[in-house]
Order: C-alpha cells, then sequence, then structure tokens
C-alpha cells in the first residue's frame, strides 16, 4: 500500500422495494472503482447500505401489516445477496437503523445546534413522499412533483429547522474554488442555477413522523430523512463514537457516487450541513444517469423497473457487468434491454475476448506442449499498441471514464487479432516448426497482450480475469498497476486448463426460452402506498425474467389479438395434431428456473423429450404420472441446449401456467379434438 486512501460511497438505497437495476448500477460502478484504486496500490474503503427511515418505507410497512424494522431487514438481506452474487467488494455496510448511525447523527446535529444554525418554527408545502422533499407551489408540474411526477400532498406541521439560506454564497465560492467538486460538467451547472435561484431554510424535522431518529433534546420529533441518510457517511466511520479512527483515516471521502436525481441533496444540503458543523467537505460528487425503459426513467412507481435476476442467473456476474459499463456513458442515460444485452454479450464477449484468448491459447497448447515460447518478444507492432493502450486505459479510468477504458481494451484485441490474421503462425509452425523464432515470438507476443488484456477488465469483469489468467498459468496472483508492463508473461511456463470464457448464445433459441417462460408484469400499486415486497402465496406473481424483443412482444400480441376476418378454418385447425400424452420423467434443466425437461409417451412406442417453461408453477415430482394434452407435430425448437420435440398446453392466469388435465386412463397418444 502506499499510504493514500481512497474513500469511495454510493447512496445508501431505499428499502421500501427490492434492488433493481439502478441499484446495480451505482454499486458495480463503485466495486469497479474500487478495485482499479486497490489494483493502483492505495487504501481504499467503499461503503454501501441502506437507508431504513422515513415516510416511505412507513408506508410501505404499514401497507402489509409488518413493522418498518421487519420490512427492513427483509429486503437488506436480498441486498447481502445480489452484491454476493455480484461480487461486489463494500469494506462496510451501514444501515440507518444501526445504534452507531443513530451516534453519528446526533453527533453532527448537535455540533449545528452549537453554531446557532437550529430554530424551531412551522412548515406548510408540499411534500412529496417518493423524494422524501418539500416543493414550493411554483415548482410543481401539473401539480406534481417536478423531479419524478409523484403526487404532492400540502403539510403543516411543526417542525426544526436548518439555516441553508445563510449558506448561500458560501456554497457558490465554495464550488467556483473547486470546480471538480460536481461530475460531469453538466450537473455542475445544475447545481450552481439552482443555489443562484435563492436557498430557504430547510426543514430537518418532523412531528408527524414516529419512524425515524429521534431528534436530539425533543423525541417527539424524528430527524428529516435526508440530515439523516447523508450522515451515513461519516457514521459508518465512526463519527460520533469513542472509537472515530477510521474516520480520522478515510474521511473527507473521495467519490460519493449518486443519481442525478439526488444530486441536490449532496451537493447542497450535504456541504451545508458539513460546513454548519465545521466538518470537511468530500472532494467530488458524481451524479451519474438514469437506466431507461421505454424512454422514461426506471422507477418502481412508474411500475417498470428491471430486476435482471435471470441474466445474473443464465450469464453470471461478469457479463452483466461488463454490459453495464460498457453500454453506458458515465454521467449519461441510457436504454437497457434483453435484446442489447445479448448483442454485446455475442459480440464483445463471445467473439471478441472469447475468441481471441481461445485462438492464441489453443495455438500455444498446439505448438509448444501446452507451455508459453521460450522465447519472448521486446520490441514488436503489437507491443507499441499495447503500450499506448495501457496509457490510454490509466488516464480514462483515472478520469472515470469507464466506457472509454473498455473501449481502449477491446481496441487492442481487435488489433491482436489482425496480428495474429497477419503473421500467420500456423504457416509458420508448417513451414519451420515449433523450434522456429519467429513462431516463438509471435505467439508469446499473443500471450503477452492476453495477459494485458486480463488485467485491465480485472476490476470490470474480475471472475474471467481470473479465468484468462488461469489459463495462461498465472492463477492467484494478486493484480498491481505494475502488471501492465510488457513482457510479463514468463517464458517456457505452464498454461492452465483449457476452457470457454463465453460460449456463443443463439438469440433465436435465448428469446425463445424466454417467451416460454416470460410472466405477467408485477402489479403496481397505486401511489402513495407501495406494492408489497412479498404477496401472500396464494396472490403472490412469478417474478419477471426478462424483457423481450419488441418484435416477439408484437407477433405475440397480434397471435392473440386476430381479427375476425383472420379466423382460421376447419382445414387448418385440423392440421394441429393434438395427443394425450403421459408424463414418464421429468427434471428441472440446470441453470434455469423455469424450464423442465420431461419424457412424454405419446403412443408411439418411444417417448419424446419435451422441454415446457412451467418450472415456476410445477415442480418435477408433481409432473410424473401426470396425462397433459401436448402438440404432437410442431417443429423441434432448442432450448437451454435441449431439443424439444413438441409443446404441453397449458392455461394462463396472470402469467402463471396451469395444464390442462385429462380425466380418467386416456391411452397416451390418443387424439384430441
Amino acid at each position: 500500500m502506499s499510504g493514500k486512501t481512497f474513500y469511495i460511497t454510493t447512496p445508501i438505497y431505499y428499502v421500501n422495494d427490492l434492488p433493481h437495476i439502478g441499484h446495480i448500477y451505482t454499486t458495480v460502478v463503485a466495486d469497479t472503482i474500487a478495485r482499479y484504486k486497490r489494483m493502483r496500490g492505495l487504501d481504499v474503503r467503499f461503503l454501501t447500505g441502506t437507508d431504513e427511515h422515513g415516510q416511505k418505507i412507513d408506508r410501505s410497512a404499514r401497507a402489509q401489516g409488518i413493522t418498518p424494522k421487519e420490512l427492513a431487514d427483509r429486503v437488506v438481506g436480498r441486498f447481502h445477496e445480489l452484491w454476493r452474487q455480484l461480487d461486489i467488494t463494500h469494506d462496510d455496510f451501514i444501515r440507518t437503523t444501526d445504534s452507531r448511525h443513530h451516534a453519528g447523527v446526533h453527533a453532527i446535529i448537535q455540533r449545528m445546534v452549537a453554531k446557532g444554525d437550529i430554530y424551531r418554527g412551522d412548515y406548510e408545502g408540499w411534500y412529496c413522499s417518493g423524494c422524501e422533499a418539500y416543493f414550493p407551489e411554483t415548482q410543481l408540474v401539473d401539480g406534481k412533483c417536478p423531479d419524478q411526477g409523484h403526487p404532492v400532498e400540502l403539510t403543516k406541521e411543526d417542525s426544526y429547522f436548518f439555516r441553508l439560506s445563510d449558506y448561500q454564497q458560501r456554497l457558490l465560492d465554495f464550488y467556483a474554488q473547486n470546480p471538480d467538486f460536481i461530475r460531469p460538467t453538466s450537473r455542475y451547472n445544475e447545481v450552481v442555477r439552482f443555489v443562484e435561484s435563492g436557498l430557504r431554510d430547510l426543514s430537518i424535522s418532523r412531528a408527524s413522523l414516529k419512524w425515524g431518529i429521534p431528534f436530539p433534546s425533543d423525541p417527539s420529533h424524528v430527524v428529516y430523512v435526508w440530515l439523516d441518510a447523508l450522515t451515513n457517511y461519516v457514521s459508518a466511520l465512526g463519527f460520533g463514537a469513542p472509537d472515530d479512527r477510521l474516520y480520522e483515516r478515510y474521511w473527507p471521502a473521495d467519490l460519493h457516487l449518486v443519481g442525478k436525481d439526488i444530486l441536490r441533496f449532496h451537493c447542497v444540503y450535504w456541504p451545508a450541513f458539513l460546513m454548519s458543523a465545521e466538518l470537511p467537505l468530500p472532494k467530488q460528487v458524481f451524479g451519474h444517469g438514469w437506466w431507461l425503459k421505454d424512454d422514461a426513467k426506471m422507477s418502481k412507481s412508474f411500475g417498470n423497473v428491471v430486476r435482471p435476476d435471470h441474466l445474473l442467473e443464465r450469464f453470471g456476474p461478469d457479463p452483466l457487468r461488463y454490459f453495464l459499463l460498457r453500454e453506458m456513458t458515465f454521467g449519461l442515460d441510457a436504454g437497457f434491454s434483453d435484446e442489447a444485452f445479448i448483442g454485446r454479450y455475442n459480440a464483445d464477449l463471445a467473439n471478441g475476448l472469447g475468441n481471441a484468448a481461445s485462438r492464441v491459447l489453443a495455438m500455444a497448447r498446439r505448438y509448444f506442449d501446452g507451455r508459453t515460447p521460450r522465447q519472448s518478444c521486446g520490441a514488436n507492432k503489437l507491443r507499441l499498441k499495447a503500450d499506448e493502450v495501457v496509457q490510454r486505459y490509466f488516464k480514462a479510468m483515472d478520469e472515470l471514464e469507464l466506457q472509454t477504458a473498455l473501449e481502449a481494451v477491446w481496441e487492442l484485441l481487435g488489433t491482436l487479432d489482425g496480428y495474429v490474421n497477419d503473421k500467420a503462425p500456423w504457416s509458420l509452425f508448417k513451414a519451420e516448426g515449433a523450434a522456429s523464432e519467429s513462431l516463438q515470438r509471435v505467439i508469446y507476443n499473443g500471450l503477452e497482450t492476453l495477459r494485458l488484456a486480463a488485467v485491465m477488465v480485472s476490476p470490470f469483469m474480475p471472475r474471467t480475469a481470473g479465468a484468462l489468467l488461469g489459463q495462461l498459468g498465472l492463477e492467484g496472483k494478486a493484480l498491481t498497476a505494475g502488471d501492465l508492463v510488457w513482457m510479463g508473461l514468463p517464458t517456457d511456463h505452464a498454461l492452465g486448463p483449457e476452457g470457454t470464457l463465453f460460449p456463443r448464445v443463439d438469440a433465436k433459441e435465448f428469446f425463445a426460452e424466454a417467451l416460454l417462460a416470460t410472466p405477467a408484469p408485477e402489479p403496481v400499486a397505486p401511489e402513495p402506498s407501495p406494492a408489497p415486497v412479498t404477496p401472500p402465496p396464494e396472490t403472490q406473481p412469478v417474478a419477471r425474467t426478462g424483457q423481450l424483443p419488441p418484435e416477439v412482444v408484437a407477433a405475440a400480441v397480434a397471435e392473440a389479438v386476430k381479427p375476425e376476418e383472420e379466423l382460421i378454418s376447419i382445414d387448418e385447425f385440423v392440421r394441429i395434431k393434438l395427443k394425450v400424452g403421459l408424463i414418464k420423467n421429468a427434471e428441472r434443466v440446470p441453470k434455469s428456473k423455469k424450464l423442465v425437461r420431461m419424457d412424454v409417451d405419446l403412443g408411439e412406442g418411444t417417448f419424446r423429450q419435451i422441454v415446457a417453461g412451467i418450472g415456476a408453477t410445477y415442480a418435477p415430482e408433481q409432473l410424473v404420472g401426470r396425462r397433459a394434452v401436448f402438440v404432437a407435430n410442431l417443429k423441434p425448437a432448442v432450448l437451454m441446449g435441449l431439443e424439444s420435440q413438441g409443446m404441453i398446453l397449458a392455461a394462463s392466469i396472470e402469467g402463471a401456467p396451469y395444464l390442462l388435465g385429462v380425466e380418467g386412463e386416456v391411452a397416451p397418444g390418443t387424439g384430441v379434438k
């Protein structure tokens, strides 16, 4: 370690709903930056956590008949599990219900009181529970919150106030002296304009709400959720506690990562609170863009939240991490779709990195008996490109241009592909044999380029980097910035085991499986009461597994709502051969929660293999011995590598399949008319 610290934080996430793609993106970005800074030798502290107080959580819990703490515990468990699945390397997870956090909130308020910046009064204004913020009537848009269009309610109550207006000029002076405090530049300009328009004193307590931290010296009030929440960045370090060594070591934060919708709270309220408490200000706040679906910000309130559990289940964490970081220009908005994910996966991972690794490693194993060549290569065309890319990579990563860093790595992989084609090592081997110095240099250059690529992608795709380094015979090596120097690959060194990094995915097969397994969308509860996190078993919908391409959805809709003139004739109907089938064996398809593979007796003397997306409703043991109706003359389809030789018929109720039953001991193969 260099002794230099780097403290990075995500916002703490509300627990009124389960984690979704927005939470995942911010946390993956933070993890990637933290991994890179560790690789650079910095003493990193990476914090994330959950915001568990406020009106939204209280209402969500009451709607489900549980306490706010019970709701928080349930949702927090899902965050922990998701971060484990995504290989997030946070050093701490703060909860605003932690006693250490309460101590920090009380400590900062006591400093603000001592400064004379808090007074008591009455407040009346339009309150948005979705944003946990008040808005003057002049800022409302069609009577709703100007930020996200949530409903607002007129609220009047006794409150403690913070003299935010006294800090208007101090904030403007600070922004001018620290232009990099707010990034990107467009966000800086937004915040400056907001503060220049005038600041009003801020209500920092609620008398009408009991779920929160009691206000110091007046427990009839609870602390306003944003003063409560923002303090997590110092309370997690022990501020306000007897042991504040972490605070002394890591504060001020080097980087607060936030979504652009909460930038104002982090760039206006938070620095003003810290100025009042006479504490150092964070060095930088970066407001990134939104993930959009149907050209709108994903929001539980809007019912368009994406939870890509199906992608994690099918592909593991690295492809999802790569897609999020490559698809979005950091700071701008981007659209999310499974179609775009599969396109990136095949083009960049399967055909790009995966193909380059497979190609070069296969030749090394063949030509040099599974070892690296005996000769390395200093000056060459590929090294010149690699040196250039490494410098661009460092610059992009230091400036938080994550997409640009990945583009540089893939440019190097493209150069490697052209280099191999140009040098044609297969021809050198054929003409000169494995002893050829030219052949050894070419293969060494290819392997060394793969090593550098693995090191550079390690903050983004840690499992992939480990697997590739393992194939190069470098498994388990701790990576540092010093590894990004040419000729780091040892000569005459045993290569590791073979393996395919990214098997290519058949897009048609993938979406055919999704079509079989896609249930109805999750219901959206009307504002202001959010939808239950876990509905009762008898009404619980199956979780959405994916977003189908527009053309697939359109085709399905067209089939379901054919106009009258497209009614089929009896001659067309009889072409569909429906038969009674007896399910003799059933088992789940590995790596799929929905698909079940069945051996079905259709009276043909042999069993047919049929794959169906019914696993969320039926366990395999419930299917064995059951008679159902099957389409017997459907063209075979391949799902998850398994050929399905027919289709089982089922009714769909809110997306859940219910098989069509057959009464009595009807013989397998009996026709259905």
